[in-house]
Order: structure tokens, then sequence, then C-alpha cells
């Protein structure tokens, strides 16, 4: 059976950092402690006496000074795990923790769950390909010597990076080395934490490199763990839930987020807000209740950034560069059918391709799987397909040799409308208004990862009303574009109703329209 050495980083809160150790020991497992060398020695002095008679408890042997973005943060890591492997030699894991953190399961969860799959647990995503680093400097982090703290001393920070740079005195990263990122917050078995302080005492060289590289709590054991431990054993995730806002800070959980957190399939959460005593309270009685009867469901990023999301309406920063990108052709013409349905505009597209010679292709920008011919490799995922749109869209045009093309948008993609619409092409749009049942709308979060399978009934219903204003609010928002050659077809409509909508949008007779308009259970769910 697992057992668990937490390696606890803290700076402040005494009195909670015993009782998460209290906690946390109480179910078998042990705990390494960091107090931040910046901290008052008061403060540490009353953790150790009322810790140091507890066998399962240890501390890291040397106090380091931590700054946000240095080496120190690393080093008092290291420190701590040092102290935890030598200090518990029955632990099977070592897991980080900071004194924001707080379980979102019982120790029996846990460690059933560490025990099933022999593998560590560690975002590392390659630091040179990925966008991990959302803003900032990146190649900058490794490729320069940062001997200063940027947010204690800004000015110096930048006019070391600015003479390095003017000097030419840009560095290689480690030859043998890939570059790797992630969150700082890992669960590692024993033995790639042993590797890792071995590798630590043979490579001085690394250990130089990184001491000088700018945040390397994102980078070096993301780094090393993937050059020490072969990746069919590594799972490329935290165990930790956190989330970060659009600009860069980390959520704060309060009381109403309990049921939030224990549905997500992660061990920990943090950061929980000092005032959410009864979020702490409940929290706290997990790790040793015994529970394993948790309701996964998973949504919680999601949730986020839908509910974040709303009524963020306008353009953040300068003109994308597609939107000046050469256009689709002004002998072309590009029919855009949006619809909130997926299967009901795939239904119609069927029948249009039926009755019509007009190519047409299902939801390209929004169905990663939407069968796409071979273009060199534009076409493989929908960020290259969105960034590249008009580009995707010319050659398109010109694989299936016409001047006429139908694609299927989600009415959330009004963006893409846009850019179309301003093309010098001509553009028409073809809405499908549909109706909405509540388990519709239901099976719809599920699809888009707002909601899970156990996501429970009491949170659907109160995720219900946003759910269905945002999907009233994207049609309004249609209406309210005023795009040219904007037709609508509803589901509330008469067959010939809708038959001219469709005359009207693909350019053909009546007879024709009809018989498409007529195509059966094209609204069924």
């Amino acid at each position: 059976m697992s057992k668990i050495a937490f390696i606890l980083l803290s700076h402040k809160d005494p009195d909670a950092i015993i009782e998460q150790a209290r906690r946390l020991t109480a179910a078998g497992d042990f705990v390494s402690i960091h107090f931040d060398a910046n901290s008052p020695d008061v403060a540490y002095q009353k953790i150790r006496a009322a810790l140091d008679d507890s066998p399962s408890v240890t501390f890291a042997k040397k106090r380091i000074k931590c700054g946000w973005g240095e080496w120190s943060l690393v080093e008092a890591t290291l420190s701590a795990v040092r102290a935890a492997a030598d200090a518990f030699p029955r632990a099977t894991h070592f897991y980080m923790l900071s004194g924001d953190c707080m379980p979102t399961k019982s120790a029996k969860f846990a460690h059933d769950f560490l025990d099933m799959t022999d593998v560590d647990y560690i975002e590392s995503f390659d630091f040179f390909e990925s966008d991990w680093i959302k803003t900032g400097f990146k190649e900058e982090r490794l490729n320069y010597r940062h001997f200063f703290n940027e947010r204690k001393h800004k000015r110096l920070f930048y006019a070391s990076f600015n003479l390095q740079k003017r000097l030419g005195l840009k560095r290689e990263v480690p030859h043998d080395l890939q570059m790797m990122i992630g969150s700082q917050w890992w669960c590692l078995r024993r033995n790639t934490i042993e590797a890792v302080l071995d590798f630590a005492a043979e490579r001085p060289d690394v250990m130089r490199f990184f001491r000088t590289t700018w945040i390397p709590d994102e980078t070096f054991f993301q780094t090393l763990v993937r050059h020490l431990v072969p990746e069919a054993e590594i799972r490329c995730r935290t165990l930790t839930f956190l989330m970060f806002t659009d600009y860069g800070m980390p959520v704060t959980f309060y009381n109403d987020h309990y049921d939030l957190l224990l549905s997500q399939d992660t061990m920990f959460a943090r950061k929980i807000s000092p005032e959410a005593v009864e979020l702490k309270r409940r929290l706290g009685s997990l790790w040793a209740s015994g529970r394993t009867d948790f309701r996964i469901s998973n949504e919680g990023r999601g949730l986020f950034q839908f509910l974040t999301g709303r009524g963020r309406i306008g353009r953040r920063f300068a003109r994308r560069f597609w939107e000046s990108e050469a256009s689709l052709g002004p002998e072309r013409e590009l029919l855009i059918i949006a619809c909130k349905k997926w299967h009901v505009a795939k239904r119609l597209v069927g029948s249009i391709k039926h009755h019509t010679d007009v190519p047409a292709i299902d939801y390209l920008f929004n169905e990663d799987s939407t069968p796409l011919p071979d273009l060199g490799g534009i076409q493989t995922t929908l960020a290259k397909r969105t960034r590249h749109r008009r580009a995707l869209m010319r050659m398109l045009f010109d694989y299936y040799g016409t001047n006429r093309l139908i694609i299927c948008l989600d009415t959330a993609s009004i963006d893409l409308m846009q850019d179309f619409f301003s093309d010098r092409s001509t553009t028409r749009l073809l809405e499908i208004d549909c109706t909405f049942t509540d388990e519709y709308l239901i099976g719809h979060a599920k699809r888009v990862g707002l909601a899970g399978e156990q996501t429970t009934r009491e949170t659907l219903e109160r995720l219900l009303p946003t759910i269905r204003y945002d999907v009233t609010y994207e049609s309004d928002r249609l209406r309210d574009a005023n795009f040219p050659h904007h037709q609508r077809m509803s589901e509330s409509a008469a067959i010939d109703a809708n038959a001219e909508a469709l005359a009207q949008f693909l350019s053909v007779d009546q007879n024709k329209s009809r018989d498409i308009a007529a195509t059966p259970y094209l609204f069924s769910d």
C-alpha cells in the first residue's frame, strides 16, 4: 500500500501548518516541512515545538530565503525532499503541497488511486513547442542568466537582461536535456525522487544552469523527470486542482465551492481563501474520513471558463494577422450554416449534398474530427485551422475545384463569421433556430465539458438558466451583427417558410429547396 511523504512549502500561518501536518499524518502518511527563512523565527519555532515529537514529521535541514521566480524555491523543495527521503524509508510517493492546499479526497481514496498505476504525476510540456507560457519571457527564461528577482529588483533584473542581450551573452541549454515546463505541484514515486537527487549530485553543470534560469520551479523537476523516467510511466497532469484567471492570477476558492472541489479528478486543491472557514473545516475532515464515494464529474475548469467568459465581447488586442490575409477571391461564394444543434446542421448538409452539387463540410472550425483532405498539415488541428482560416478556405475551394462551398459553424463562432463577411468574397448565412429542452441543454453541457456524468442534479439546475441564456444570447448577437444575405430556418416554422429561406441561401428553385426543407426527422434529437 502506498505511503505519501508530503513536501510542504510554507511561509506563514504557523497554526495552519501545524493543523495541516497533524491532519495529513493522522492517516499514516508523512510530512516534510520547509518554512521560508524570510518568515519570523518565532513562527518557525512554534511549528517545531508542536511537531518535533512526531515521528511522521521532519523538517528541511536548511531554511532558504525564498523569492517568487527564483532558484530558491527549487532549492527549498530539494532540501525538504532530501529530508523526507532520509527520514521516511517507507514512503512510496512524494507529493508537493503548499500551505494554501487542502485535501479534496480521503487518504484511502488517494492511496487506492496511487496503488492502481505505477506512474509519476507531473505536468511536463515541451518548453519551446507548447503554449504553456501565455505572456512574458519564454526562451529568455533559459537563454540568459537571471541574477536578480524581477519583482523585488525590477530595474536590475531588466538592466542585467538587456546588457547580456547587447553583449551577445546568450547561452545554450544543456545539450542532453529536452526542456519541459509545467505546474510545480507534482506527485512522484520514490524511485523517481532518488533518481532526481542522484542526478542533481552528479551533474553540477545542470544545477548551475538552472540556478540562473527564471522561474525554475516550472522547469527543473519537469525536465529531469522526463529525462530520467520512461514516457509510459509519466502522466502529464497534476493531482492538485488549481486554476488561473486570464491575467495569470490563481483562482481562490470559497465556502460555496465545496461540491465543485470534491467532484474534480484530483486529490488536493489550492488556493483556499483564508476567510473560507467553513470550507476549510469541511475539507479538513475529509482526509481521515475513509470516504470513497466521490462522484467525479471533472467540470471545474470548463465551468469556470464558461461563467467568467460571459460578457467579454470585443477584441482585447490588435487585429489578428489572418484579418489582413489575402481574400478568398471576389468570384467565390462561401455559404455558412450556423446552428447550435450540430446534428441538425449535419442532416441538412447531407440533404443539400443529395439534392445539389455544392460541396459541403461539417463543423471544421468546431469539431476536431471533421473529415478533411490532406492540405499539407494546415488542417491537422483546430488551432491551425482557426489561425490560418482564410488560407484553409482558399485551399478547400481549390481542392474541390469550386467557387461555391458550404461550411457549418456553431452559433458561438461569430468572430469567424465576422471575418468571412469582411472578405471580398460573397458570404451567405443560414441560421437554424432550434428549440432546446432542459434535457438537451444538460446533454450539451456534458458534451462541452461544463458538466460530467456524475454532476449532481442540483448543480445542473443552477447551471441551466445560464446555459439557456447563453444560447439565446448567441442568436441575438447574430441578429445584431446585421450580416447581409442572412436567412433563417426555424424548427417551429412551416416547411414552405423554411424552403423560402433555403432557396435564397442556396440560390436554387422552390421545388428543390422544398425537398431539402422536408428532410425527414430534420429537427429530431
